[in-house]
C-alpha cells in the first residue's frame, strides 16, 4: 500500500534552515517574514512555504525499515555532496 516517503526525523522550518546553513557552512540567521513571502509569492507562499505538514513514515517504521539517511543533516550532506 501507500507509504509516506519522508525521513524518520520531524523538523521545523527553522531546524531545516539551521541544518542547511551548517552543511553549507553559511549563516542561517534571519528568518524571512511571512508578509514579505506573501507579497513576493502570493498564495503559493502560504501553501509551499508557510504551511506545515506533520508527516511520519509510520508504516515504514512499523516494518523496521532501515533508512539510508535517518537524519536531516545526513540526507542533506548526501544530496549536496558535502
Amino acid at each position: 500500500g501507500p507509504v509516506n516517503v519522508v525521513g524518520p526525523e520531524q523538523v521545523t522550518s527553522r531546524d531545516f534552515a539551521k541544518t542547511l546553513g551548517a552543511v553549507l557552512h553559511r549563516p542561517a540567521v534571519l528568518p524571512a517574514p511571512a508578509f514579505a513571502l506573501k507579497l513576493a509569492m502570493g498564495q503559493m507562499a502560504e501553501e509551499a512555504l508557510l504551511g506545515g505538514q506533520r508527516v511520519r513514515p509510520a508504516r515504514l517504521q512499523a516494518t523496521d525499515y532501515a533508512f539510508r539517511h535517518a537524519t536531516l543533516e545526513d540526507a542533506l550532506r548526501h544530496t549536496l555532496g558535502r
